[in-house]
């Protein structure tokens, strides 16, 4: 009796950290294999790579927690880039380019950018919610018209010459830590917050566990599922000045598949596709593995070809095993 208890003790921590056991047995691994895998150096650049997919993460989070989905998270990452750097170029840049354009405070950029991003999500909680369109449906559209704007806004070209106080954000530091990883933890935390503490965290829960239960329980289903869009969207455009601020430019080519790597940071994560099941601190995790598995398989000069069929290849364990826990629970 006591060795069953033991075993189902042993067998529900398994069960609830095993994900994090993962990250130490790769980061175990690559240190290993790689001496100067562990410098805090190549640490701190681990997490500032993964920033911009983490934030896409934690918005895909909520998505896929109310049993939804968003492949437009790349092209709303695209086109916040190329209309933040639009409104952000140096004072004599820009006269020659916009001569009738005051030159704006680095807040109203930011805001509108931020702003195009949530009026994206909401279009698609909005196709989703009235129409009931299937999400995968939905945002592959806005993905693709999405994309096709930010070319045409660019006109097919970088955006450059930006200001210094711009790219502080993706290049700055603050007491030693890059700005990325500060914003990146910070929006971790709120959307932890917000998740696990708020009435919307809770009816994000509910509306992914069984929809029809949620609305009978007086949730207002469409209403939530168009602000989870909007909240997902605005975090791809927070990624996108983030990423633009990092490379000094904002192009129109901007994440490209970057929602399919936030998609599987909250897989390997343990969000669950089936709805209902999933956490902020497990996206971290899951962006963490990738990033160290990225990272850990450069170092030791593993082909980008094999790193992709690696990363595939976790993907779907991922899913099998959280298929597998599903079917369990039933």
């Amino acid at each position: 009796m006591e060795n069953t208890k033991k075993h189902l003790k042993y067998k529900h921590i398994i069960s609830k950290y095993g994900i994090f056991f993962v990250l130490i047995a790769m980061i175990s691994l690559m240190s290993f294999l790689s001496p100067s895998f562990l410098k805090s150096r190549n640490i701190i650049n681990i997490v500032r790579q993964i920033s911009v997919i983490g934030l896409i993460a934690y918005g895909v989070t909520f998505v896929i927690i109310s049993k939804g989905i968003d492949l437009s998270s790349g092209s709303v990452l695209a086109v916040s880039a190329v209309i933040a750097a639009s409104l952000v170029q140096t004072p004599d840049w820009a006269a020659k380019m916009y001569p009738n354009l005051p030159v704006l405070p680095l807040f109203i950029p930011i805001i509108i950018a931020l702003s195009v991003g949530a009026l994206i999500g909401l279009i698609n909680g909005s196709l989703i919610a009235k129409t009931g369109i299937p999400a995968f449906i939905a945002t592959l559209g806005t993905m693709i018209s999405i994309r096709g704007f930010a070319l045409l806004y660019a006109d097919g070209r970088p955006i450059s010459s930006l200001r210094d106080s711009y790219n502080f954000i993706g290049q700055g530091k603050i007491f030693g830590f890059p700005v990325p990883v500060l914003i990146f933890l910070i929006m971790g935390l709120i959307s932890h917050i917000l998740l696990k503490h708020t009435r919307f965290g809770k009816y994000v829960y509910a509306i992914g566990g069984n929809k029809e239960a949620a609305f009978v329980s007086g949730v207002n289903v469409d209403k939530y599922l168009m602000l989870i869009y909007s909240y997902a969207g605005m975090l791809a455009a927070l990624s996108g000045i983030v990423l633009s601020a990092r490379i000094s430019s904002g192009q129109p080519g901007l994440g490209v598949s970057y929602e399919l790597d936030a998609i599987a940071a909250a897989t390997i994560g343990g969000t669950s596709h089936s709805g209902g099941i999933g956490t902020i601190g497990g996206t971290i995790i899951g962006a963490l593995i990738i990033g160290v598995l990225n990272n850990g398989l450069d170092l030791i000069n593993v082909s980008a070809y094999w790193q992709q069929i690696i990363k595939g290849i976790i993907i779907i364990g991922a899913v099998v095993l959280d298929m597998r826990k599903n079917n369990k629970r039933k």
